[in-house]
C-alpha cells in the first residue's frame, strides 16, 4: 500500500470527469487500498479517486471515529428519495482548511459496486448521504465551493492564494 499525493485546489485535474470502472480487478483493489491509506493519513472521512489523479469512478470512506467501517463505492450513483435539504459544514482534503455550509438532499438511494464486483443498493441519510454526494461531485469534476455564492467563493480563492504564496516563501 502507498500514500498517494492529493491534488489541491486550483489544480485543473480536479475538474476532470472520472470514467466508469469496467472490471473490478487486482489493480482496482490496489487503488482502493492506497486510497484508504491516503485518506486515513490525511485524516479525512472520504476520498474520490479523482483527488489522487486517478480518473476512475471509485470512492472510499469511513465515517466511524475508530476507522472500523470502511466503505467502498465503485461506479456510484444516487437517486434522491426526499428533496428536503439539510445544511452541513463541509470540508475537503483537496481544499485544506476551508469549511463552509452546503445544503444537500438528506435522503438518497446509493447504487454502487463493491470491492468484489458485486452491485449493491443502500439507503442513506445524514452524514453518509452528504458524504456520498460530495464524493460523487468529485467524480464529476465539481467541488463543494462551487455551491457557494460568488462572494464566498472569491474570498476562499483569495485566502487559498495567500496561503499558497506564503508557503512558497518558506
Amino acid at each position: 500500500m502507498a500514500i498517494l499525493p492529493i491534488l489541491k485546489y486550483p489544480d485543473p485535474r480536479l475538474r476532470n470527469k472520472a470514467k466508469e470502472v469496467q472490471t473490478v480487478n487486482k489493480k482496482t483493489q490496489s487503488l482502493i487500498d492506497d486510497m484508504f491509506e491516503t485518506m486515513i493519513d490525511a485524516k479525512g472521512i472520504g476520498l474520490a479517486a479523482t483527488q489522487v489523479d486517478v480518473h476512475k469512478r471509485v470512492i472510499v470512506m469511513d465515517l466511524s471515529e475508530d476507522r472500523s467501517d470502511p466503505r467502498i463505492f465503485i461506479n456510484p450513483s444516487i437517486e434522491v428519495l426526499d428533496e428536503t435539504t439539510q445544511p452541513y459544514d463541509e470540508g475537503c482534503l483537496s481544499i485544506p482548511g476551508v469549511y463552509e455550509t452546503v445544503e444537500r438532499p438528506n435522503h438518497v438511494m446509493i447504487t454502487a459496486t463493491d470491492r468484489n464486483g458485486d452491485i449493491f443498493n443502500e439507503e442513506a441519510t445524514g452524514l453518509l448521504a452528504v458524504c456520498i454526494q460530495h464524493e460523487i461531485d468529485h467524480l464529476e469534476g465539481i467541488l463543494f465551493i462551487d455551491y457557494l455564492s460568488k462572494l464566498k467563493k472569491s474570498i476562499i480563492i483569495k485566502k487559498l492564494s495567500k496561503l499558497k504564496s506564503n508557503t512558497a516563501i518558506l
